[in-house]
């Protein structure tokens, strides 16, 4: 799947987004190495801390569903649903990912026109992994 592709469907899934209090849209698109697209939209709570990121959701469904291999995933971000900021995972969508991807894993982000693909190693360097643990 073509990054840009996977970028207009974190579009369509930002749409879901439940962001009464930040009112900042964000929408993930999860590609598995089965080809299967995992959307997920932020979903904020008045007890701040019980908010779940889009790509939290994104992963939480495709991982629930026995999915566990991740080729790349595209995030946007938006309080004017133009997506034309970057959008970067927080530390915790980071934290997760190195959970479930390598370090060459693929983070897709719309910068104004441009798509720009970064790395995890790139974005989450010396990361906590379950290597460090053995």
């Amino acid at each position: 799947m073509q990054d840009k592709e996977l970028v207009l469907l974190a579009i369509k899934a930002a749409e879901n987004s439940y962001s009464p209090y930040s009112n900042f849209k964000v929408g993930a698109a999860l590609l598995s190495k089965s080809g299967k697209v995992y959307l997920g939209a932020n979903i904020e709570n008045a007890a701040f801390g019980e908010t779940i990121c889009a790509e939290r959701t994104a992963f939480l469904k495709a991982i629930s569903e026995g999915e566990r291999d991740f080729v790349k995933i595209a995030v946007v971000g938006s309080k004017t649903d133009d997506f034309s900021g970057p959008a970067a995972p927080c530390g915790s969508c980071r934290q997760v990912m190195a959970e479930f991807c390598s370090p060459d894993f693929e983070i897709i982000l719309k910068d104004g026109s441009e798509i720009k693909t970064h790395t995890l190693s790139e974005l989450l360097p010396l990361s906590f992994t379950k290597t460090a643990m053995d």
